[in-house]
């Protein structure tokens, strides 16, 4: 019965991101953001004996419905606005209602909410507040854009999501912060066409499943886990800080190549100085991946001479190497697939 109540619950939450992306008026794009808030709740509390979890799903209920609030005084503000014929306040009702669009996706500097909220749900919730639950602010905000706010925006968020995850010892936070970083590219995405963020937003969905799939499957929320975890051999971490270094955009991963898109927009539009600026922050997020990646490997491994797999079958380890070859050798293969054609 409790199967089928979740996924009744995640079907409307599908359901509600389609009726916000395909309103034609901003009150039934606020009503499908509503009923997307109504969903996603139940599915957070899951585990009721959670504490963190019952403390995380009020958090983003009180932070969600606060911004639904606004976003719907501004959208009553802005009828107001063309019945009165009140322009001059226009542009403060427009930046207050992307405010609370970027409070609602988790983007500097509305983000404060956003790593605590993940550090208490389990890892199947974190994916969905990560990927599925940005489709429709960012939606809404690519019908909207406003170039001076939100390139303040992009950098505070690329800031934030590079500096935040430095001295991170769990692995949603670091998560959380990874997120606020590639949103800062999302929306730097934006201000080529819609596409280019569509497409930057696909790939950081893949690779953010692959890498949950494999926390969620070893039940990994700490660093401390992974260096002496016995269900874990030497290949599995292998990918796991693989996918890490794909996620940060390290060439010749997958990873890499929406920022490539991106950079190239960049520089056909000439922005050199938020090309360097956006580079060189991102460049943070690759030093704390490596930094990890050769503290496990080359300061702390131990190899156990047996291995208990616990919950975990051939099925799975088939379907991570898969998932992981994608994210390794997708840009090779992507550029001989464009070469061929």
């Amino acid at each position: 019965m409790k199967k089928i109540s979740n996924n009744i619950f995640f079907i409307m939450l599908i359901c509600s991101s389609l009726i916000t992306i395909s309103a034609n008026s901003w009150l039934s794009a606020w009503m499908g953001l509503e009923i997307n808030l109504l969903s996603f709740i139940p599915l957070m509390n899951e585990s009721k004996k959670n504490l963190m979890t019952s403390e995380s799903s009020l958090k983003y209920f009180l932070i969600q419905a606060f911004a639904s609030s606004i976003l719907l005084f501004s959208i009553i503000f802005m009828m107001l606005i063309f019945n009165m014929n009140w322009y001059m306040i226009n542009n403060f009702n427009e930046l207050l209602l992307l405010s609370t669009l970027l409070l609602k996706s988790g983007a500097a500097p509305f983000h404060f909410w956003f790593p605590n909220v993940m550090e208490g749900l389990n890892w199947i919730n974190n994916l969905i507040l990560m990927t599925w639950q940005k489709i429709a602010p960012l939606m809404l905000i690519s019908y909207n854009w406003n170039y001076n706010f939100f390139i303040i925006s992009i950098i505070l968020s690329t800031l934030i999501g590079s500096l935040g995850g430095l001295n991170q010892i769990s692995l949603r936070k670091l998560m959380a912060y990874s997120s606020i970083n590639h949103l800062g590219w999302m929306l730097l995405a934006m201000m080529n066409n819609e596409m280019l963020w569509l497409s930057y937003f696909f790939f950081y969905s893949f690779l953010s499943f692959s890498i949950v799939f494999m926390f969620n499957t070893f039940k990994i929320f700490y660093f401390n886990q992974i260096f002496n975890f016995y269900p874990m051999n030497s290949i599995i971490k292998f990918f796991m800080f693989l996918n890490l270094l794909s996620l940060g955009g390290l060439p010749p991963f997958l990873g890499f190549l929406p920022k490539w898109l991106v950079i190239q927009n960049l520089i056909n539009m000439n922005h050199y100085f938020l090309l360097f600026l956006m580079v060189c922050l991102t460049l943070i997020t690759l030093f704390y991946y490596l930094r990890l990646s050769y503290s496990i490997f080359m300061l702390n491994f131990n190899k156990n001479s047996w291995m208990l797999m616990n919950n975990f079958s051939n099925k799975n380890m088939t379907f991570i190497l898969t998932m992981n070859f994608f994210s390794i050798m997708g840009l090779m293969i992507i550029s001989l697939i464009y070469l061929i054609l």
